[in-house]
C-alpha cells in the first residue's frame, strides 16, 4: 500500500467456516482479491513495529493515566457546525516517517486525557522512527510510540511537551447502545487537509474486519461499525462522532477497489478503546482472551446433516493444540461431510451458549470474548454433545501472538 494510503481497503464477505483464536481466519479472504491492500498493511506492521525499548527513554509519569473526558457531552444534539467547534481542537494530525527528508505518512488523532496521551491507529504509527503530532492551531510536538494492539489496530501516542490547555480528551460514548440510522460525523485530515469534517449516518454495526497481526494469518476486529460518512487516506486514527460531542469509533478502514472513499467505512467502537487503551498506557500491550477452536456458522443444510431440529449454534470443526479448549475438554469432528460446497468435519461440539447468552453464529462469540471477557476469566459454555446439553467450563488465556510490544 503507498504511504499516502492509511485506511486499508478492504471487503467484508460473508463466510461458514473461521479459524479461531478468538478471531476467526476465513480462507475466502486469500480469493477475493482484496487482499493486497491488507497485507501489505500487516506486512508493514509486522516488519516495522516500534522498538521495544521505546518506553524506556520515558519518566513513569508518561505511563499514567490523566483525566479522560474533560470536556462533557452534549445534553441534546448538537448542529454540524457546533459539534466541529467543541470535538476539532481535540483532533490531530499524525505524521510519520523515517527520515526528515522524505514525505511520510499522514493520519489522524485524537486526544484521550490531559496526561499527552493521543489514540490512533497502528498502521498510521507503526514501522517510523519519527512521530510528529500538529494541533489544530498548528503547533507540532514530537511523540513516542508507547503502546499498540495489532489486533485492534490501536496505538497509544505520548507527547510530554503540550500544556495542559492544548490537551482537551473527548469523551467517550457507549458503543453499545449506537443505533443504525443514527448521525455521526468524523473529523480528521483526509489526503493531509487538515481539521477536515464529513458527516453521515451509522450504516451497520457488528460488523468485522481482519485485524494487522495475527501470526501468519489475517484475524479479525469484531464489533465493527459501518458508516456512510466519508472517510478518505489521512482519516484513518481520527474519532467519529455521535451529535452529542461523544466519540463513538476511530475510523480505521474503508472498504474500496480504488483506495478512495466508496461509500463504505468502518471504525473501532468506543467501547473496544475504552477497554484496551488505558492497558497500553500503563503496560504497552493488551493481552486478549484465548479459546482457540475453528467453527462452523449453522446453516439449514449443515443442521439437517447434523439432524438438528432447528439451525442455532457454532459447530466446532478444530481444536487448537494446547489451547484453552482442548484442556477444556471440547470435541472437533472427524467425519468430513461436503456441505453448502464445502468439507466440514461433522460429530464435533455444537455452542449453544457462552455463559448464557445465546450464541448463533461465530460472530456473537467473537462479539462476547472483546466485550465481557478477559485473560484469566472461566467462561461456561453450553455445548450439544451427541445430542445431549452438557456445559464445559473453559479458562481463558491470553491469545499467542507474534508482534512484539508495544
Amino acid at each position: 500500500m503507498h504511504k499516502g494510503l492509511l485506511a486499508a481497503s478492504i471487503v467484508v464477505a460473508a463466510v461458514a467456516i473461521f479459524f479461531a483464536y478468538s478471531q476467526f481466519y476465513s480462507p475466502d479472504w486469500q480469493r477475493n482479491g482484496s487482499l493486497p491492500d491488507i497485507s501489505r498493511l500487516i506486512t508493514d506492521a509486522k516488519n516495522n513495529a516500534a522498538p521495544d525499548n521505546s518506553r524506556q527513554n520515558l519518566q513513569e509519569s508518561a505511563f499514567e493515566l490523566g483525566r479522560v473526558s474533560t470536556v462533557e457531552a452534549a445534553d441534546t444534539e448538537l448542529t454540524l457546525p457546533d459539534l466541529f467547534d467543541k470535538a476539532g481542537k481535540s483532533v490531530v494530525q499524525v505524521s510519520a516517517s523515517n527520515d526528515v527528508s522524505e514525505q511520510g505518512k499522514l493520519g489522524s488523532g485524537f486526544i484521550y486525557d490531559d496526561n499527552g496521551h493521543i489514540v490512533t491507529n497502528l498502521h498510521v504509527a507503526s514501522g517510523s522512527n519519527q512521530l510528529d503530532v500538529t494541533f489544530p492551531d498548528g503547533t507540532i510536538y514530537r511523540a513516542t510510540l508507547i503502546g499498540s494492539d495489532p489486533f485492534t489496530d490501536l496505538a497509544v501516542l505520548y507527547i510530554k511537551d503540550a500544556p495542559k490547555d492544548n490537551l482537551v480528551p473527548l469523551p467517550l460514548a457507549d458503543s453499545t447502545k449506537i443505533r443504525v440510522g443514527e448521525q455521526v460525523a468524523a473529523i480528521g485530515n483526509p489526503f493531509g487537509l487538515s481539521s477536515s469534517m464529513t458527516s453521515g449516518i451509522v450504516s451497520g454495526i457488528g460488523r468485522l474486519i481482519p485485524s494487522q497481526d495475527s501470526g501468519p494469518l489475517p484475524f479479525f476486529i469484531p464489533d465493527i461499525i459501518q458508516t456512510d460518512a466519508p472517510i478518505n487516506p489521512g482519516n484513518s486514527g481520527g474519532p467519529l462522532l455521535d451529535m452529542r460531542n461523544e466519540v463513538v469509533g476511530i475510523n480505521t478502514a474503508i472498504r474500496s477497489t480504488t483506495g478512495e472513499f466508496a461509500g463504505i467505512g468502518f471504525a473501532v467502537p468506543s467501547n473496544t478503546i475504552a477497554k484496551i487503551i488505558p492497558s497500553l498506557i500503563k503496560t504497552g500491550k493488551f493481552q486478549h482472551p484465548w479459546v482457540g477452536i475453528s467453527g462452523a456458522d449453522m446453516t439449514p443444510d449443515l443442521a439437517k446433516a447434523l439432524k438438528l431440529s432447528e439451525p442455532r449454534g457454532v459447530l466446532v470443526v478444530e481444536v487448537i493444540g494446547g489451547s484453552p479448549a482442548e484442556k477444556a475438554g471440547i470435541r472437533t469432528g472427524n467425519s468430513p461431510t461436503k456441505v453448502d460446497g464445502q468439507t466440514i468435519p461433522l460429530g464435533g461440539d455444537i455452542i449453544l451458549e457462552l455463559d448464557g447468552h445465546q450464541i448463533r453464529k461465530v460472530d456473537d462469540i467473537l462479539v462476547y470474548l472483546q466485550r465481557e471477557k478477559s485473560v484469566g476469566d472461566v467462561m461456561d459454555v453450553a455445548i450439544l454433545r451427541d445430542g445431549k446439553l452438557q456445559h464445559v467450563s473453559v479458562h481463558l488465556d491470553a491469545r499467542p501472538s507474534t508482534q512484539g510490544s508495544p
